[in-house]
C-alpha cells in the first residue's frame, strides 16, 4: 500500500468514527482518498464522503460549527447532492448526500457498487473495491478522474515480472 499522507491519516481519525456512529445507511470515502487508501499513488486534497441525503442531513447539523459556509465546488454544473464542506484537522470532509452526476445523458446516481473495508491503525473504513472506483471515476470524465483510474488500474499489474527460462 502507499504511504498514507498524515494529514490525510488525521482527517480520517477524527472523522471515521463520528461516521460509523451518526450515519443510519451505509456510508463509504470515494475519490483521491479512496483511491489513495486501496495503495493508488495520488495526491488527496480532502476526503469525499459519499452518503444518503438523510445522513447529509444529521452530519450537517451534528457538524455544523466546522461547516466551511464559504466554499463552492467546482463541476457544480455536472454534480449535485446535498452538499457540505466541514474543516477537520489535516484536511477538510465533504459530505456527499444521494450524489448524482450528469455526463451529458442524464442525471445518474453515484452508487458504489461493491465495498471494501481498508484497515488504517484500528479504524474500518469503507470504500469501494478497486474495479468499482475504477468503474466511478471513468463515469466522471474529467482529466484528473482518468489519471485516477489508471493509478488504479496500475495495481492490476504484478510489481514484478520473472522471466520464464527454458533448458531445451
Amino acid at each position: 500500500m502507499s504511504h498514507i499522507p498524515p494529514a490525510l491519516f488525521v482527517a480520517l481519525a477524527e472523522a471515521v468514527p463520528e461516521l460509523h456512529v451518526h450515519c443510519a445507511e451505509p456510508w463509504c470515502l470515494v475519490g483521491s482518498a479512496a483511491a489513495r487508501l486501496l495503495g493508488a499513488e495520488v495526491g488527496v486534497a480532502d476526503v469525499d464522503v459519499l452518503v444518503s441525503r438523510a445522513d447529509a442531513e444529521v452530519l450537517a447539523s451534528r457538524w455544523a460549527d466546522r461547516r466551511d459556509p464559504c466554499y463552492a465546488p467546482a463541476d457544480g454544473g455536472r454534480f449535485r447532492s446535498l452538499f457540505a464542506r466541514f474543516r477537520f484537522p489535516g484536511m477538510p470532509v465533504e459530505v456527499m448526500g444521494g450524489l448524482e452526476h450528469d455526463a451529458g445523458e442524464g442525471w445518474q446516481a453515484v452508487t458504489p457498487g461493491r465495498l471494501v473495508l481498508v484497515g488504517l491503525e484500528g479504524l474500518a473504513v469503507p470504500v469501494p473495491s478497486l474495479d468499482e472506483q475504477i468503474r466511478i471515476f471513468e463515469s466522471f470524465g474529467r482529466d484528473k478522474d482518468r489519471v485516477r483510474a489508471a493509478a488504479l488500474r496500475r495495481l492490476r499489474q504484478p510489481a514484478s515480472v520473472l522471466p520464464i527460462v527454458s533448458s531445451s
